[in-house]
């Protein structure tokens, strides 16, 4: 990115992008006491009043990371906006790199909710006319979220891509596998800290989320691992009235439940597709494969 332009929340910056000469800028965001950063992309010829896909990655993850950064390049050759987001996990202008395990992990799974309303806000003060939410994974359930429980007059139509599905049972299953100590254990220990209002009280873990040997707030362990059906997107789509696309792979291995989980739903704003030998990422031509069912689906 040659360009990184600062804005504080509740102020407008029509100029910065009404113009089709920037293309390309890392945009920084005021949310309480840190800044948020995103990238956005203008596709030749157009400006953010004729809309922008808001991309969100999944767990832990970055917005420039290779699937995030093939879709957003895709969709620019086909003539969308974008403004691909870098969740901050509590943290100030995190960077775009893979979340660092040792840090004191304060965020909770629905802080991104918060943060993809205040980049709609963002994009609606710039004059966007509507906004397309496109998810991956765990991001594809929080679009999803979004959609669900907040909304906006902006959005338009949501796309979530491999997206997140949830089991308690599996949940704690796999914990105890891989952290050898009883998911029960921490979250009873979890849970009394939030109960005294000491919620933010760092915990030492066997593990939280993908990091071993971790460390993370009370309220942080209590939003990952409660048993919530919002966390599982299937049970979050009744709610949306908007158009929603559920792309899948054939070959992801990483919400290998997620056809079955989706056999019965049937709501005549949903259309669910299949890209075939894609795994969880859509590498290489399997991304074109994607983009190209997104763009059919968008039609702006």
């Amino acid at each position: 990115m040659g360009k990184m332009l600062r804005f504080t929340q509740g102020i407008g910056f029509l100029l910065m992008v009404a113009g089709t000469s920037l293309q390309a800028a890392e945009v920084m965001l005021k949310q309480g006491d840190i800044e948020l950063r995103a990238d956005l992309e203008l596709a030749e010829g157009k400006s953010v009043e004729e809309g922008v896909v808001l991309m969100l990655h999944g767990t832990l993850a970055h917005n420039r990371m290779e699937i995030m950064q093939n879709v957003a390049e895709l969709l620019k050759d086909n003539g969308y906006n974008t403004l691909n987001i870098n969740l901050s996990y509590a943290l100030d202008q995190r960077p775009s790199q893979m979340l660092d395990c040792s840090i004191e992990h304060q965020h909770k799974h629905e802080d991104a909710v918060a943060e993809l309303e205040a980049w709609m806000r963002w994009l609606k003060e710039q004059g966007a006319s509507k906004v397309a939410l496109l998810g991956h994974s765990r991001g594809g359930n929080q679009v999803a979220w979004f959609a669900a429980e907040k909304g906006s007059t902006l959005l338009d139509k949501v796309v979530m891509v491999a997206p997140a599905t949830w089991d308690s049972n599996k949940a704690t299953t796999d914990y105890e596998e891989r952290y050898k100590k009883p998911l029960a254990t921490v979250m009873t220990e979890a849970q009394k800290l939030v109960d005294a209002g000491k919620g933010n009280t760092v915990m030492e873990l066997p593990g939280f989320v993908y990091c071993e040997k971790a460390k993370a707030t009370a309220d942080a362990v209590i939003s990952y691992y409660r048993d919530d059906k919002r966390k599982n997107t299937p049970d979050l789509l009744s709610p949306i009235k908007k158009p929603m696309l559920i792309v899948m792979g054939s070959a992801d291995a990483v919400v290998a439940d997620l056809p079955s989980k989706l056999e019965g739903i049937k709501q005549d704003n949903l259309t669910i597709e299949t890209v075939e030998g894609a795994d969880h990422f859509f590498l290489d031509l399997y991304a074109d494969e994607l983009v190209e069912k997104t763009t059919h689906f968008l039609d702006w």
